[in-house]
């Protein structure tokens, strides 16, 4: 599979909320995640990430991207992938929903090894998003 169309699957599957079991056969078991967000701070894993994601759609089950911008570098077995993630908090998983919304801007660095995700960087205003939520 060419790493653009990868990249999509991969993608799509982690910001749909369908889990580690969706993700990992586009990734190395291994794969690293890393972003300098306090809300993922013990998030170090992809695996770890996309299970994240999955969670962040019980309390906004509305919760879809919006692909802004996506990039193939080949040189480099990289793609950077910008989207708008759009939802609004309407169930309580713990916190007693707000109906607030949010449209948080965020990117990903996507690094693979022999086509599978090896290494991936989240770039986000995560007190911004939270904020917007009524989370902080």
């Amino acid at each position: 599979m060419a790493l653009k169309d990868s990249a999509l699957e991969f993608f799509d599957a982690c910001e749909t909320g369908k889990g580690w079991d969706a993700c990992k056969a586009y990734c190395h078991a291994d794969a690293t995640f890393t972003a300098q967000a306090d809300a993922l701070a013990d998030v170090t894993t992809v695996e770890a990430y996309t299970e994240w994601m999955k969670g962040l759609l019980v309390p906004v089950p509305d919760g879809r991207y919006e692909l802004t911008g996506f990039a193939v570098d080949e040189d480099r077995s990289t793609v950077v992938a910008a989207a708008v993630f759009h939802g609004t908090h309407t169930v309580d998983a713990g916190t007693p929903p707000t109906g607030k919304t949010a449209a948080s801007d965020y990117c990903y660095v996507i690094s693979f090894a022999d086509g599978k995700v090896s290494k991936m960087v989240k770039i986000w205003n995560d007190g911004h998003a939270l904020r917007q939520l009524g989370w902080a």
